[in-house]
């Protein structure tokens, strides 16, 4: 059990995952930089804010970051992430699909991702296999708790 911290100013922050499906299956990941889990793979996506809807929420990080239109339609997972002594998120995936499939996705947030590539369940599988520190944590906690994260996905 963890120790109590109920006089800590520390918070725990809701993060959103922006998990884009292409028609062939694979999904958009950018390597991060600048932030928490710089140098990592991570799905587009980031805080939620007050009062907007986990949808809401997925759909806006990916139009500001990719410039994709997209729909999200899913929550398939959530993953708890404590980074270190300061970073603990709570992370929800969504399932999201592009309202224009012939858009590709665009460095919107230079800062913040050196380019964005498209990736399978496998692909992503065999990084978290090699036991490589490529993915962002809360993607490494989703793998831990879900080994086949794609059986989650609704058709």
């Amino acid at each position: 059990m963890a120790p109590s911290i109920a006089n800590s100013t520390r918070q725990v922050r809701v993060g959103v995952a922006s998990v884009i499906i292409g028609a062939d299956g694979r999904m958009i990941l950018g390597r991060r930089k600048g932030s928490l889990g710089a140098g990592h793979y991570g799905f587009p996506g980031g805080h939620l804010e007050f009062g907007e809807s986990y949808f809401e929420c997925a759909e806006r990080e990916a139009l500001e970051e990719t410039g994709l239109r997209i729909k999200a339609t899913n929550v398939f997972a959530v993953a708890n992430s404590v980074f270190d002594s300061e970073h603990h998120y709570i992370t929800l995936f969504v399932q999201c699909h592009q309202l224009d499939p012939e858009e590709r996705p665009r460095v919107l947030e230079p800062e913040k991702c050196t380019g964005w590539e498209f990736m399978s369940w496998d692909d992503i599988k065999s990084i978290v296999a090699k036991g490589e520190e490529q993915l962002f944590l809360p993607i490494v906690n989703l793998f831990r708790e879900n080994p086949n994260p794609e059986r989650l996905i609704k058709e």
